[in-house]
């Protein structure tokens, strides 16, 4: 049983009757005896409104606030756990206050999850759009070039090996969108387990430039540690899944550089850290789409992100791999100035 914090509402509820109880007593007493006694009235006042008071209290705190405290209850059962709020063990609280609270949040929990639940409608629907349009396009040319050879092209040997060629190579492009989509649902479902293990990353670092050195040379970027590193730099990471998100990241900077640009990665050591940071001075993004980067599919520049090839899922993949290591990642970026890419991963001990 809940009671007032000011019993207020009862008093003047009490009061209100005893002057309707007093005035009518008075009003038969006067008719009856044609005079009014100041003394009996008084006295009628105070009776009325102790018997009103109490009989007042009671329904509110029996009947009214036992009603109220099980819809408190029920409300808060909806609700999240919690920190309790000192102010309900300290303080005496009033029932309606508490539950009117209790409304107010259960109200802007349910507001928050209807955003979210619009949010997440109108992200599916943006997703399942860039799927079967990402898919499209190889199906579309794999049929294609199939119908021209089934129409008598596959007699003609200046375009036979060509098409089969062609429609190997969109084969191959829509089994790497569902490895990759593979990936990222496992890497979210948490059924990817990682295999960590102790190694250089600047070795890593080194390997994966040499490796993509070519791709850059073919628009005169250059690719370049930004320092050397003679002395091991050691994390626990999963190796493969490390060299993926360089990799990626490394191909997505030659791509979208400027021709003879450049692209460096520094190492940093931070407390129990190790922070690789790719800076370039390519074509950049505007600030507009940065917070939507990393999700599958967003292009920044549809047009020209398909004509440079990829899935649209590699920044995605690179962001649950970094997360899934317990690490963040963050981008910054001016148009027209270049694009910074960061992230950390755990400090080794050798």
């Amino acid at each position: 049983m809940t009671s007032l914090k000011t019993p207020a509402l009862t008093i003047t509820l009490s009061t209100v009757s005893a002057i309707i109880q007093t005035t009518l007593i008075s009003f038969i007493s006067y008719k009856i005896n044609s005079q009014f006694d100041l003394a009996v009235g008084l006295l009628c006042f105070f009776i009325s409104f102790l018997i009103s008071f109490f009989i007042i209290y009671y329904l509110f705190n029996h009947v009214i606030f036992e009603k109220i405290d099980k819809l408190y209850l029920l409300v808060k059962a909806q609700q999240p756990k919690e920190i309790p709020n000192t102010e309900f063990q300290l303080d005496e609280v009033d029932s309606l206050d508490r539950l009117e609270d209790e409304i107010k949040k259960l109200a802007q929990e349910r507001f928050k999850e209807a955003e979210q639940n619009r949010n997440l409608d109108s992200y599916r629907k943006e997703f399942l759009g860039n799927v079967s349009h990402e898919l499209k396009t190889p199906i579309f040319n794999i049929q294609g070039y199939l119908s021209t050879l089934i129409d008598g092209g596959i007699n003609d040997p200046s375009i036979n090996v060509e098409y089969l060629k062609r429609a190997d190579k969109s084969v191959d492009r829509m089994i790497q969108i569902i490895d990759d989509l593979e990936t990222i649902s496992q890497l979210e479902v948490g059924t990817l387990e990682l295999e960590l293990e102790l190694y250089d990353i600047a070795q890593q670092v080194k390997d994966v430039i040499e490796a993509l050195e070519l791709l850059a040379a073919k628009k005169g970027i250059k690719l370049q540690l930004a320092k050397k590193y003679d002395k091991a730099i050691l994390v626990k990471a999963d190796k493969f899944r490390i060299r993926q998100v360089l990799v990626n990241l490394v191909t997505n900077s030659i791509k979208y550089g400027k021709e003879n640009g450049k692209s460096s990665i520094s190492l940093n050591l931070f407390d129990e850290q190790v922070i690789i940071e790719l800076k370039d001075n390519g074509i950049g993004i505007d600030e507009k789409h940065l917070p939507r980067l990393f999700e599958r599919f967003y292009r920044v520049d549809k047009g020209r992100s398909r004509e440079q090839g990829g899935t649209g899922l590699g920044l995605a993949i690179v962001k649950h791999i970094i997360e899934a290591h317990g690490e963040t990642i963050d981008i910054t970026s001016k148009l027209n100035e270049g694009t910074t890419i960061s992230f950390t991963l755990k400090r080794g001990n050798s």
